[in-house]
């Protein structure tokens, strides 16, 4: 039996069956579950199973399988269970149960606002990545002397920056289906925020501006969509309700994207975009350690993607992420950690999770480190936090920034702007030194590893 076969069918085994789960989806490194029953899940034989690196208990239940392996699981789980990725079963159990289920009584709002995020942005990601990648090449032979207005060079520019230009679409498409709305209406609300018509409009004397707000304005408007369209639905009979309620909502959610959605979008990105900015020219090194030490307990459960639609305003009102760049210093320094713990521990097992998770961990994906190797020993994942303090420390001094999104560690260097690649990889290195020394000498000791089996 192929791995993937296994991992498969150790899922259902533990999760209750295939009639267990609700609905299914995966990210780059992790395959996303709903279940119709928690009680069914055994969370420790999950654990157990080989080729599973972690579970995470949060408003899905997450499996962490690694790359690659969590594409092909997602497609054998569909099989199974007929599910599609993304499609909820129709069942009396809703989202609500399994949220009350996988420990949702206590009040989390912040926790379940940027799991929400995430869900918007996790299946745009291989899009962003190669879209990104691409654009990254570009501006390397720019870069490199190439002359702009070669063919082949503007169009790779117009491969790579489609996603980017039309973006606001696929994200209102996604928020609307993620707040129980329809998509196409969501896509029409990113739709409204990016049109170049708006700039022939004059409103209260002021000039409108395409894109103004950019991803935070289509969040706000495609939420306000779905809202909108649930409510109508309501009083709207069945028999006309495909005919009215998408008109009534259009046209009111339309009428209130341009007049107020839209500037509270826009008010809401400067903020943002001046408070990120302020904290990083007024901490400089000390902020770039904090944002990048503190990163780990957020890719830890799941919360990362939450950033995603800051990391796009940068790129779309500056050019570039200066984020990105920092908080790329915590897998870097969990890298540094793993090389350290593989160096003075005899557990072959310990030894065989750092082998397998480290090329992927050099090119960015940290979860196999994560959840194989630093967070089950526990002093080292403190460790590697204080490695990618110190590389962030370095970046947030050179003012490093990302033309892209989606990639990480070794593979993010074709994206920094303004041809820092140096600067990066220095970081890059820096993390992984610091990472190593502190493991090496504080951060690890043999009886660590007695539950690794």
């Amino acid at each position: 039996m192929k791995k993937e076969e296994a991992i498969t069918e150790g899922i259902l085994s533990h999760v209750g069956g295939a009639d267990n789960i609700s609905s299914l989806t995966n990210c780059m490194t992790r395959v996303r579950l709903n279940v119709v029953d928690y009680e069914k899940v055994n969370i420790d034989e999950l654990r157990a199973l080989d080729g599973v690196m972690g579970v995470v208990e949060d408003e899905t239940l997450q499996i962490v399988v690694g790359p690659g392996t969590a594409t092909s699981v997602a497609q054998l789980l569909s099989e199974k269970t007929g599910l599609k990725a993304g499609e909820a079963k129709n069942d009396d159990h809703t989202a609500e149960d399994v949220r009350a289920g996988i420990k949702q009584k206590q009040n989390r709002p912040i926790q379940n606002f940027l799991k929400r995020i995430g869900s918007i942005f996790i299946p745009l990601i291989p899009a962003l990545v190669a879209s990104g990648l691409i654009n990254g090449g570009a501006s390397f032979a720019e870069n490199a002397g190439v002359d702009p207005e070669t063919t082949w060079l503007q169009i790779l520019l117009v491969i790579g920056s489609g996603i980017f230009t039309f973006l606001g679409i696929l994200v209102g498409w996604n928020t609307a289906k993620e707040f129980g709305g329809t998509p196409a209406l969501g896509a029409i609300a990113g739709i409204l925020i990016i049109n170049p018509a708006l700039e022939d409009i004059t409103l209260f004397g002021e000039q409108l501006v395409a894109g103004q707000g950019g991803i935070f304005a289509v969040l706000l408007a495609a939420w306000v969509m779905a809202v909108v369209e649930r409510t109508v639905r309501k009083g709207i009979p069945a028999a006309l309700d495909i005919i009215i309620t998408p008109f009534i909502t259009v046209l009111v959610v339309g009428v209130a994207t341009i007049v107020v959605l839209q500037p509270i979008g826009g008010f809401v990105a400067d903020i943002v975009m001046i408070g990120i900015n302020g904290v990083l020219d007024i901490g400089g090194a000390v902020a770039g350690a904090v944002l990048a030490g503190t990163f780990l307990p957020l890719v830890m459960v799941g919360m990362h993607h939450g950033l995603t639609p800051i990391h796009l305003e940068f790129i779309d009102s500056q050019g570039a992420t200066p984020l990105l760049a920092i908080l790329a210093m915590a897998g870097a320094g969990q890298v540094g950690a793993a090389i350290a713990v593989f160096v003075k521990t005899k557990n072959e097992k310990l030894k065989t999770n750092v082998k397998g998770a480290l090329p992927v961990g050099f090119l960015g994906i940290g979860e196999p480190l994560l959840y194989g190797v630093t967070l089950p020993l526990g002093r080292p994942f403190l460790t590697a936090c204080l490695g990618a303090s110190v590389g962030g420390a370095f970046q947030a001094l050179m003012g490093t920034a990302a033309l892209g999104i989606g990639v990480s560690g070794l593979s993010l260097i074709p994206l920094i702007d303004d041809g820092q690649y140096l600067s990066y990889f220095l970081g890059l290195v820096i993390s992984y030194f610091f990472g190593f020394l502190f493991t090496y000498l504080f951060g690890y000791k043999e009886e660590m590893a007695e539950n690794i089996k």
